[in-house]
């Protein structure tokens, strides 16, 4: 009978991972590359409307120039028509918002508050 080899059966590893490339990576390499992935993190965190929320007078505002935008679109539309379609439903309905005065709502200056009027 031969001896038996004593030998270990299980592998030893080192703390952490096992290098990526062939050398293991400086300290300012590890955070350089944190930093990278919590940059992508970050951007995708962020949220997309702004942080204060806008005041009535701005959204009465950005709704009454919103209006008067479509309002020229429709405008245009309907100056593109041909006449014969110009009685139909969709015409008739192009004709009355064309004809609706917004500037009577442009004119309107809303309220900004309790003691700030």
């Amino acid at each position: 009978m031969t001896p038996l080899e004593h030998r270990h059966v299980t592998k030893c590893q080192g703390r952490g991972r096992p290098p990526q490339g062939e050398h293991a990576l400086t300290g300012a390499e590890r955070q350089a590359r944190y930093r990278l992935r919590q940059a992508g993190r970050a951007a995708a965190a962020r949220p997309t409307h702004p942080s204060r929320p806008r005041s009535r007078p701005q959204r009465w505002h950005a709704a009454v120039a919103e209006l008067l935008a479509l309002q020229a679109e429709y405008v245009a539309w309907l100056e593109a028509m041909p006449e014969p379609l110009r009685e139909s439903a969709t015409g008739e309905a192009l004709q009355a918002i064309v004809d609706l005065d917004l500037d009577e709502l442009l004119a309107i200056e809303p309220p900004r508050g309790f003691g700030r009027d």
